[in-house]
């Protein structure tokens, strides 16, 4: 009996022991000007939708599990709160200027840069806020790069 229970505990502690998350990366060689060119292709599509008030294609743009974090200025705020029935992206109009796109790897890329974001007060005026973004794209099996994070300061640099 008291083999049974040692035995049952080397078999419970080795069961217990931190598992290590293997990431396959692709030693493919990439075609970096057409990766980047698909990636504008999705930055550009995006702000269409947005400027034509298509939200609700915003999620081909986009990973199921997105998740961005928005600028939490007054005046941000103000703005989240006025656009609140358009969902996670509630302004009028955006212009991104990316000034640094890095593809990592065949499936994982980064966007860094300001945006200009338009959008309509209460009293019908338009309203331009500025941001500062990092964003980490991810590509589909289909070979689109969709955003699956952001997060945004609305302090310029």
């Amino acid at each position: 009996m008291k083999i049974f229970k040692l035995l049952l505990i080397v078999v419970l502690l080795s069961g217990c022991g931190k598992k290590e998350k293997i990431i396959e990366v692709s030693n493919q060689e990439l075609d970096l000007e057409s990766e980047i060119a698909r990636i504008e292709e999705t930055r550009t599509a995006f702000q269409l939708a947005i400027k034509e008030g298509r939200y609700q294609d915003l999620q081909k743009f986009t990973t199921h599990d997105v998740i961005t974090v928005g600028p939490g200025s007054e005046d941000w705020n103000t703005m989240n709160e006025l656009g609140t029935n358009r969902g996670q992206f509630p302004y009028d109009s955006i212009v991104m200027s990316p000034t640094e796109t890095v593809i990592v790897n065949d499936s994982i890329a980064y966007d860094y840069g300001t945006s200009k974001v338009y959008y309509t007060d209460e009293n019908g005026q338009s309203v331009l806020l500025e941001d500062t973004f990092l964003a980490i794209l991810k590509k589909d099996k289909d070979g689109i790069w969709k955003l699956h994070r952001e997060v945004a300061s609305s302090r310029v640099k």
